[in-house]
């Protein structure tokens, strides 16, 4: 058997770096039509452009009265009420004269002729006049006509994610249907030979598929279709059999075989299928032995070599070695794998970005390690605080299911102490 690769274990910022390299280089091009409701979640293939300026017209931002603030200018002042412009008019609406005022509804166009609205609270109606008792500023209260985008201007990039807003805002250009990127295939495959179906009993060094269900709920959240894989059991021949059955899916992502022990079969299997190995490690807790790489065709150029993938996408099909604890399959496939399945889906890259909260109660650690510890992040309005939850290491799933967020603590910190700021990831987040 050819040797293992060379051991290359990276700083969490050097691994994600990586990670963000290849993923900026994919360029997803199978796309669909969706209806709009439909697209949800999804990645836009196509950008957003405006039907018509926006708003279409001068709109008012308060019910009151549309005037001439020239009109305004010793107080009180009496104007003539000429009529009611409520939203959505039929009829073409006259021009303001001085001295006039129209009464007007919030969303309303504003008059021809007028430049300011006056607010109800400012005013008093005397018979068919108004006494306005404060001046105002020209334009105000008004939005001008095409101040939020032209015709034509581009309200939504493609590679943006569908969220709520994404979705009105392109019902509000009459888009029923829109291009979407197809979804990316991920193989999920586990493997060792303590592993059994969740359905089984096990025995008594036995341990259940949870993380075969993890990662398919986490592949699905970022926008992929998980592809459950049989367990692959320590064995060369069948663990080099269902690599391969899993690298006909966009992205494979394997748990478990992939530390120092004597039946960690993943790497040898894929250096003896010619992987290439972008790092084999990465200096965190949970999670250290992480591997990523890929495989390429025959006398194709290494990865990422040669002119940007732009230009000539890279012929490679990537994979994860996620380590088998689930806590630890669950932080790595949110810190590396997940980019990898967003670019697949086509979205655009997007940072890691940490929220901060106070330290309910210290810390302490080694140092060495950049940790990513299960907390709960908690509090009400601005108050927040964090505090980690009590955990027996990454194999605690009780633990896990209690933590809403995982504390980051830097490599070279050994204690926090409570009231402290700290760096906090929180879990199911989906960058827009």
């Amino acid at each position: 058997m050819p040797a293992q690769p060379t051991p290359s274990v990276l700083s969490f910022e050097e691994a994600r770096a990586v990670v963000e390299k290849h993923a900026s280089q994919i360029v997803a091009t199978h796309h669909e039509s969706c209806s709009l409701l439909a697209a949800s979640g999804r990645i836009l293939a196509e950008p957003i452009l405006a039907d018509r300026d926006f708003p279409p017209f001068p709109r008012a931002t308060r019910d009151g009265y549309a005037v001439r603030a020239s009109d305004l200018k010793n107080l009180p002042a009496n104007l003539r009420v000429i009529g009611e412009i409520k939203a959505g008019p039929v009829e073409p609406i006259p021009s303001l004269n001085s001295g006039e005022a129209f009464s007007i509804m919030t969303g309303a166009p504003v008059p021809p002729g007028a430049d300011a609205v006056v607010m109800v609270e400012y005013t008093s109606v005397r018979g068919d006049s108004v006494e306005i008792t404060r001046t105002v500023s020209a334009r105000e209260n008004i939005v001008p006509q095409g101040a939020e985008a032209k015709r034509g201007s581009v309200l939504l990039e493609r590679g943006t994610r569908l969220n709520e807003t994404a979705i009105a805002l392109a019902g509000s250009v009459g888009k029923a249907k829109v291009e979407v990127f197809s979804r990316p295939r991920v193989a999920v495959l586990t493997t060792g030979d303590e592993i059994v179906e969740v359905d089984c009993q096990p025995g008594p060094a036995q341990i259940r598929n949870s993380n075969r269900y993890s990662l398919a709920v986490q592949i699905e959240r970022v926008g992929g279709i998980p592809e459950l894989l049989p367990i692959a059991p320590d064995e060369p021949k069948r663990l080099h059999e269902l690599i391969e059955q899993g690298l006909h899916s966009d992205l494979l992502i394997m748990t478990g075989g992939v530390s120092m022990g004597r039946y960690d079969l993943v790497e040898q299997v894929l250096t003896d299928l010619q992987a290439e190995f972008f790092f084999t490690g990465a200096k965190i807790q949970p999670g250290r032995p992480v591997v990523f790489g890929c495989l390429r065709p025959c006398g194709a150029e290494p990865c990422g070599a040669g002119t940007p993938a732009r230009e000539k996408p890279a012929p490679c099909k990537y994979f994860f070695g996620l380590p088998g604890n689930p806590i630890s399959t669950m932080v790595t496939f949110e810190l590396f794998a997940k980019p990898m399945v967003e670019a697949l889906s086509g979205m655009r890259p997007q940072p890691l970005v940490f929220l901060h909260a106070k330290l309910k109660s210290d810390i302490r650690v080694k140092t060495g390690l950049k940790r990513f510890l299960p907390a709960i992040f908690s509090g009400k309005y601005e108050d927040s605080h964090v505090e980690l939850v009590p955990w027996q290491g990454s194999g605690d799933l009780a633990a896990q299911a209690g933590a809403n967020c995982y504390v980051v603590v830097p490599p070279d910190r050994e204690r926090i102490s409570a009231g402290e700021w700290v760096p906090v990831m929180l879990r199911w987040t989906t960058p827009m």
